[in-house]
């Protein structure tokens, strides 16, 4: 029997982060990370393209709450504790120099994963916690106030249980057995399969801001799209099956996917536009200048769709024609059949029921001494570097609330 004051399972972001905090501000305790992987951290090895996003330069707690679709309310308060600054600060003080990317994303300055990973392996050789890999949890009991684990290699016992295990069913399926409720899991970000004439050819092809609703339904997102090989992707696309995670996925990922190219103009608008450019433009030819910033290939098959020729004029063009294109720019309607892993990324909705959590110190509410931190729970955020910040501000207030309890 291994003894400890505390145990965190799950090798992962929040799981070291909870350690490494804990480690810094009780030194005298002794701490053991167990996870069932060859390797901790590997999620942040490959996040980001293997560069770590580390979390978005979004510094307001009540406007950061805004990017994720489960949790929004729930984190009102822990990021108003620890927020994106202070993660920023929790690097540059040991060493690790980050950098703000034009979107808001936040890296290392090394462009590399590794570099994180080193800082907390590091940190962790430092403060003498153990890190067991390898180690799957078979069963966990609570008796006399100690946690007894039981894994495929040893026992353990501690006094704080730390839960950041992510989406792992089995972890689920113990909690449970503690009393705990399960939010069952759904793919959160992914993207959209269609095959359509229209995107023949077009793979690579985006749009810088578009607008998306599902037809009969109330979902809607806005934002850049991205024309791939097997159908769609992009921030509004990501944006839109992150919020519409549960619906889709009770859809079977089988839907009608409305965009508007346009963004913010609606039919009539734009029938008058090109209307105007009979009079105005009268000797070009529709289909070389493009409107509304689409790019030319892009333009080029919507108008073929409106079935208007490569070759015709704006003065030669018949209204029924612009209705036609009018409708492709404003209701372009694509049929969605199935979705795709979003890169590497596989971000589930769904975990233990937020209710069950006091989200100032993230311990269970109906158990002492049992925390949560991360993916673990039932939050999850679009892409972008939110889910890390979820991992490091819940890990963080988790070792708060151990170290005044220890």
């Amino acid at each position: 029997m291994h003894i400890f004051d505390v145990i965190v399972i799950g090798g992962g972001a929040s799981g070291f982060f909870t350690a490494l905090n804990l480690a810094e501000q009780r030194p005298n305790l002794r701490i053991a990370i167990l996870e069932r992987g060859k390797e901790v951290l590997a999620k942040v090895k490959i996040s980001g393209g293997g560069r770590c996003n580390v979390t978005h330069a979004c510094f307001v707690p009540n406007v950061l709450t805004k990017f994720y679709p489960r949790g929004e309310r729930e984190l009102r308060g822990p990021f108003s504790t620890f927020c994106t600054g202070d993660v920023m600060q929790w690097f540059d003080d040991r060493g690790v120099a980050l950098k703000i990317e034009d979107d808001g994303r936040v890296f290392p300055e090394s462009d590399n994963s590794q570099t994180i990973i080193d800082c907390f392996l590091e940190e962790a050789q430092q403060a003498n916690i153990k890190i067991s890999t390898q180690t799957i949890v078979q069963n966990i009991v609570k008796a006399d106030d100690v946690w007894q684990i039981s894994t495929s290699k040893d026992a353990y016992s501690c006094k704080h249980l730390v839960m950041a295990t992510g989406s792992n069913t089995k972890i689920w399926d113990l909690c449970t057995s503690f009393g705990h409720s399960i939010v069952a899991p759904v793919p959160s970000l992914f993207t959209f399969n269609t095959k359509d004439d229209r995107l023949q050819n077009l793979m690579g092809v985006s749009a810088p801001m578009v607008s998306l609703k599902v037809k009969n339904s109330t979902l809607k997102a806005n934002g850049p799209l991205l024309i791939t090989h097997w159908g769609l992707s992009g921030p509004a696309i990501l944006r839109l099956s992150a919020w519409g995670a549960r619906e889709l996925f009770d859809k079977s990922y089988q839907f009608e996917l409305v965009v508007n190219w346009t963004n913010d103009f609606v039919f009539d608008e734009v029938l008058d536009e090109l209307m105007e450019n009979k009079t105005e433009s009268p000797k070009k030819t529709i289909a070389k200048y493009p409107q509304y910033n689409l790019t030319h290939r892009l333009w080029q098959q919507l108008v073929k769709a409106a079935d208007i020729s490569e070759t015709l004029t704006w003065a030669d063009v018949t209204k029924k024609q612009l209705v036609k294109l009018a409708e492709q720019l404003t209701q372009c309607t694509f049929a969605i059949n199935g979705k795709s892993t979003f890169k590497e990324e596989f971000v589930t909705a769904g975990g233990i029921g937020l209710k069950e959590i006091n989200f100032k110190t993230m311990e269970s509410k109906l158990i002492e001494n049992l925390y949560f931190t991360g993916e673990v729970l039932n939050i999850d955020a679009i892409t972008g570097g939110f889910n890390f910040q979820n991992a490091w501000t819940t890990g963080f207030l988790a070792a708060q609330s151990i170290t005044n309890k220890a």
